[in-house]
């Protein structure tokens, strides 16, 4: 399958067979120029929100590539909803990469995060935002997870959140030293969330104000792992949890 992504299908083509769509100036090169796909070939669409539709090439401008759906198709969702609190990397390369692989797993949202000890204070999401969309299309993925810009941690902790709320953090002492194992602390169902801290880890007083909010602390094995490599475990332990 060869997916492309209409954000605005549903609007432009009411979602129904028969609704007409312009791709994107990227999306119409790719399906005109580089696949060299006619009119009358068929693509699928995702409009990034759970649709996926069945077009079909009417106008096969690499301007502006006109396609009608003739399918609407049905999607089984996951019986769960992911948010990663993640802070940036100080490499910028190794955070696209989490983001990357957690969008082929499965995540539905993430929320880069300023935290005591980060390196990294500044972020830009648009490149963020193009990785995402690129592994939600190589993946066969039809939501496209939601980026926020970034956020103070003490932010995140205060805002309410109606599930699971973990803390991953690697500190052998002060409230929250005594952590259950990743595995045992998820439910199969409902959302999730999970904070992940930079380099240097959480500071104590993170950790403290986390506990302090509901948050159970996890661990996530005896390996010292990256930031990035925690964070990808933390979304594979959440994927596995809900293998039917």
């Amino acid at each position: 399958m060869q997916l492309f992504y209409a954000p605005d299908i549903n609007f432009v083509a009411g979602g129904a067979v028969g609704g007409v769509c312009v791709l994107s100036g990227e999306e119409s090169r790719h399906a005109v120029k580089v696949l060299r796909l006619g009119v009358g070939a068929r693509l699928h669409v995702t409009d990034g929100r759970g649709g996926l539709f069945v077009a079909e090439v009417v106008g096969a401008d690499p301007r502006g590539c006109e396609v009608r759906v003739v399918e609407v198709c049905e999607v089984c969702e996951r019986t769960y909803r992911l948010t990663m609190a993640v802070a940036p990397t100080k490499n910028s390369e190794r955070f696209e990469w989490f983001l990357e692989k957690a969008v082929e797993v499965g995540v539905d949202r993430v929320v880069p995060i300023v935290c005591d000890n980060s390196e990294r204070m500044v972020f830009k999401p648009e490149r963020a935002r193009r990785v995402m969309l690129s592994a939600m299309k190589q993946s066969l993925k039809f939501r496209l997870p939601v980026l926020d810009p970034l956020t103070a941690v003490r932010e995140v902790l205060e805002r309410p959140f109606d599930g699971v709320k973990l803390i991953a953090h690697c500190r052998a002492s002060g409230a929250g030293c005594e952590r259950v194992a990743v595995s045992r602390a998820l439910p199969a169902g409902g959302d999730v969330l999970i904070l992940i801290g930079p380099e240097g880890d959480f500071s104590a007083a993170e950790v403290e104000l986390a506990v302090g909010r509901g948050f159970v602390p996890i661990s996530l094995g005896d390996s010292r792992l990256r930031t990035e490599t925690a964070a990808l475990v933390a979304v594979t332990a959440v994927y596995l949890a809900n293998l039917g």
